[in-house]
């Protein structure tokens, strides 16, 4: 079977890295590598990442390279760069992968069809589980390129999302140009329209569960509207350094 490397860009991520990384010790089969790209954390990141690298098997390769500029696109992108595995998996920093998620992205990409696939990502909190949102996340990926790319749509075409764990072939990923290092925002849904090119987008039936610390922050109406503002104004072609100001990070 095809070796997966696991890609997390981190920054300010002491809260969820630790978790994120202990969950993937467990994982059956396990992954080839995994590679944390931190840009600057000024917190115990990387101290977090350094233990939890401990409990990994020797059998798995484990890095963390540092990058000098900040960006997601600019950091799974390094990441990919050293990557030895012929798929890449790009996981946030605060989404846990269900135990077999190796197996499932290998069994994905089998089919020389598909070109690239994600999970059905729900969001929970410590008290509560985002179902409203998670639906909504669900949806997105099917009636957001139905709307703005009818014909990519029919072609296989599917919007996934960082918090849905894209993966791809990683020649399939340089062919296309990795991701876009000028996009601040929605370099997921770029590379996914890039990957179409290649074959069908899937979105996998089984869930990962992502943080729910910007909508617990937002509120869940205030999320939802600027998700959707988001994506609209992405989908008529609207700069996304320009979107970029409604949605700042937060940690």
């Amino acid at each position: 079977m095809s070796d997966v490397s696991i890609i997390i860009p981190a920054l300010n991520e002491e809260s969820t890295i630790q978790q994120t990384l202990q969950q993937l010790t467990v994982l059956n089969p396990p992954p080839h590598e995994v590679i944390v790209i931190d840009a600057g954390s000024e917190d115990e990141t990387v101290d977090r990442v350094k233990t939890s690298f401990e409990l990994f098997s020797q059998s798995i390769k484990t890095k963390i390279i540092f990058s000098s500029k900040r960006g997601r696109s600019i950091q799974m992108n390094q990441g990919a760069d050293i990557a030895t595995g012929d798929i890449l998996c790009f996981l946030h920093a605060d989404t846990w992968l269900p135990n077999d998620a190796i197996a499932i992205i290998q069994k994905t990409l089998t089919d020389p069809k598909v070109a690239a696939g994600g999970f059905i990502s729900l969001m929970v909190g410590s008290n509560s589980t985002r179902w409203g949102i998670s639906l909504h996340n669900y949806l997105k990926t099917y009636y957001a390129p139905l709307i703005f790319k009818p014909l990519s749509f029919w072609k296989g075409l599917r919007l996934l999302f960082g918090d849905q764990v894209i993966f791809c072939r990683r020649n399939d990923f340089w062919e296309c140009g990795g991701f876009d290092d000028n996009l601040p925002i929605m370099e997921d849904g770029n590379l996914c329209c890039k990957l179409a090119r290649k074959g069908r987008i899937r979105l996998v039936n089984r869930i990962v569960q992502s943080s729910d610390r910007r909508v617990a922050r937002w509120g869940a109406w205030k999320a939802t509207a600027i998700y959707i503002y988001i994506g609209v104004l992405w989908g008529i072609g609207v700069d996304a350094n320009y979107l970029k100001r409604f949605y700042q990070d937060i940690r």
